[in-house]
């Protein structure tokens, strides 16, 4: 009987003392989380158009011109922590110029009048650090307006147009906008 209960303390000593061994560590949830948005809205939809991938940083009472710096490279990431990676499902009007289907990263060039958008082929970008423009496909110029909401969090949608999707991204009280429209004809 003492045996048995010597035993079963050693065992429950050695069960505690090595679980912890076994734990797993997983790391801190990122003050600037991933997300992403697609179009069509529903994610089971197999027929989408474009999604985007993206850091989410937030204000947290710091003014966006701070945060959204254009880099001495000309750019900036679009967000936080690794650049954007947008995918066309289908060739598409990127502001009006074509884009063939792929993946790209999203860099934008934020003014007060407007914002440039640049779709680079460098992928997995962690920030601009690597951003060369020999690597650009496209720049393209979209509007900026004001909204008297404040968005806390960096945030990218696409809403229905009249004959295309628009793509807002929204942080502080700005809104920058850019049409997108699938190419259904040769003559797009």
């Amino acid at each position: 009987m003492k045996k048995s209960i010597l035993s079963l303390v050693i065992f429950t000593i050695t069960l505690i003392t090595s679980s912890d061994g076994l734990a797993q560590k997983f790391s801190r949830l990122d003050v600037s989380p991933m997300d992403a948005a697609v179009y069509p809205k529903n994610w089971r939809n197999s027929d989408k158009l474009v999604k985007i991938i993206y850091g989410r940083p937030q204000l947290k009472g710091r003014e966006l011109t701070t945060l959204a710096k254009v880099s001495n490279k000309g750019v900036w990431r679009t967000g936080a922590n690794e650049a954007p990676e947008i995918t066309f499902f289908k060739d598409v009007l990127f502001g009006g110029k074509k884009v063939k289907a792929g993946t790209y990263t999203m860099f934008t060039i934020p003014s007060d009048e407007k914002w440039t958008f640049v779709l680079s082929t460098v992928r997995n970008v962690w920030g601009h650090y690597t951003y060369d423009k020999k690597d650009d496909v496209l720049r393209v110029d979209g509007q900026v307006s004001s909204t008297d909401k404040t968005i806390e969090a960096f945030s990218i949608t696409f809403e229905d147009e009249k004959d295309s999707i628009m793509m807002y991204l929204g942080w502080g009280n700005t809104v920058a906008s850019l049409p997108i429209k699938e190419i259904t004809s040769k003559k797009e």
